[in-house]
C-alpha cells in the first residue's frame, strides 16, 4: 500500500511539470507567430493552415565569370544587355520561415509590392528594385494575356528555328533538341527567372517569347515579369514560392530583425556548372561545348566581343536604404 501511495504521489508531482513544458512550448510558438505577424490573428491562421506548408524554390545561381570561362559569350552578353547580372548571381543567406511570412502578407498595390513582418512595413517600389538588384522598370511588359506585344512571333516556327536539327517533327516544345545558347537560356528561364516546381523539360509559349526577346535583344521589363510570376505562384498550389534570395535581400534592405531566425546559405552546388551542360547532352571539345548528338548545335549568333571592360560590378550595400 505504501509503495502504491508513493507511486501515485510521484505521478501527481510529474504531471504538472509535463503540462507546463507543453504549455511553455505552445506559448513560445505562439509568441513567435505574434512577432512575425504583429498579432494579426487572421494572418496567423492563414500561415498555420496554408502558407507554412508550401514548398519554397531551391535557388539557382549563374556566374557570369563561369559563362566567360566556358566561352558562352553570346549568352553572357545577351543577359548583360537585359541587366540581369546582379539578379542571376545573387547569393547569401535565405530565411525559409520569413519567406513564407513575406508571401502570407504580400499584396500587390499599384506598381509596388507591399508586405510586412516583425513590425516592419515594406513597400517595394521601382527604386527599391534598382538599389537591391539593379533592375529598372522598363521594356516590354509580357504576360500570358498579352503575348501579342511581341510582333511577328510564331511559337512553332520560332521553336523549330532553335533546334539543332530543324527537320525534327515537332510534337511538344521540349528543351532536349535546342541549340546551346537557347538551351542555356531555357534553363535560366525555367529555374531562375520564372521558376516552377516541376516540368522544366517542356517550354511554354511564354518561355519561348522570353528566349526570342533575349536573342533578338528586345528589352524585357523583368520587374513586371517577376511580379506577375509571384502572383501566379501564390495562386497555384503546384508552384513553389520563388525568388527566395531576392526576398531575403529585401528583408535586409528594410532592416528587418533577422536575429534568432533560421537561415540557410546558398551553396556552390546550386550554381550552374559544367555538369549542367553535360546533362544537357553537350560535351567539351577543344575548349568549346558541342552537341553529343553529332551536330555542332552551338551558338546561334557569332561570338561576342571580349567583355572585360564591362565586367566590373559594384556590390551595393543593401543593409541600409539609400
Amino acid at each position: 500500500m505504501c509503495e502504491f501511495l508513493s507511486l501515485l504521489s510521484a505521478v501527481m508531482e510529474t504531471t504538472p511539470q509535463t503540462s507546463k513544458r507543453i504549455k511553455s512550448r505552445a506559448i513560445r510558438s505562439g509568441g513567435r507567430l505574434e512577432g512575425w505577424f504583429s498579432g494579426d490573428n487572421e494572418l496567423i491562421e492563414r500561415y498555420r493552415f496554408e502558407t507554412s506548408t508550401k514548398v519554397i524554390n531551391n535557388p539557382k545561381v549563374v556566374s557570369f565569370d563561369w559563362l566567360k570561362s566556358q566561352k558562352l559569350d553570346n549568352v553572357r552578353k545577351l543577359l548583360k544587355d537585359q541587366l540581369m547580372r546582379r539578379f542571376l548571381e545573387m547569393k547569401g543567406n535565405i530565411y525559409p520561415d520569413l519567406i513564407r511570412v513575406f508571401h502570407t502578407n504580400l499584396k500587390f498595390e499599384g506598381n509596388s509590392l507591399v508586405s510586412h513582418e516583425k513590425g516592419v512595413d515594406m513597400e517595394i517600389t521601382h527604386d527599391v528594385w534598382t538599389v537591391v538588384v539593379g533592375l529598372k522598370y522598363a521594356g516590354l511588359r509580357i504576360n500570358k494575356g498579352n503575348l501579342g506585344v511581341v510582333e511577328d512571333f510564331n511559337k512553332v516556327q520560332y521553336y523549330k528555328s532553335c533546334l539543332k536539327n530543324q527537320q525534327t517533327q515537332v510534337r511538344t516544345c521540349s528543351v532536349g533538341g535546342l541549340k546551346l545558347d537557347e538551351r542555356v537560356l531555357a534553363l535560366i528561364i525555367t529555374w531562375i527567372l520564372t521558376p516552377r516546381g516541376s516540368n522544366h523539360y517542356v517550354l511554354t509559349e511564354e518561355d519561348l517569347v522570353y528566349i526570342y526577346c533575349i536573342m533578338k535583344k528586345i528589352k524585357i521589363n523583368w520587374i513586371h515579369i517577376i511580379k506577375e510570376h509571384m502572383q501566379k505562384c501564390m495562386r497555384l498550389s503546384d508552384y513553389h514560392y520563388p525568388y527566395v534570395v531576392l526576398i531575403s535581400k529585401f528583408l535586409l534592405y528594410f532592416e528587418a530583425n533577422l536575429e534568432d531566425e533560421s537561415s540557410e546559405l546558398v551553396k556552390s552546388i546550386q550554381e550552374m556548372n559544367n555538369g549542367s551542360l553535360s546533362k544537357m547532352r553537350f560535351t567539351k571539345i577543344s575548349g568549346r561545348w558541342v552537341s553529343k548528338d553529332g551536330d555542332h548545335g552551338g551558338s546561334s549568333i557569332g561570338a561576342a566581343a571580349d567583355l572585360d571592360d564591362e565586367d566590373q560590378v559594384v556590390d551595393m550595400d543593401i543593409h541600409h536604404k539609400e
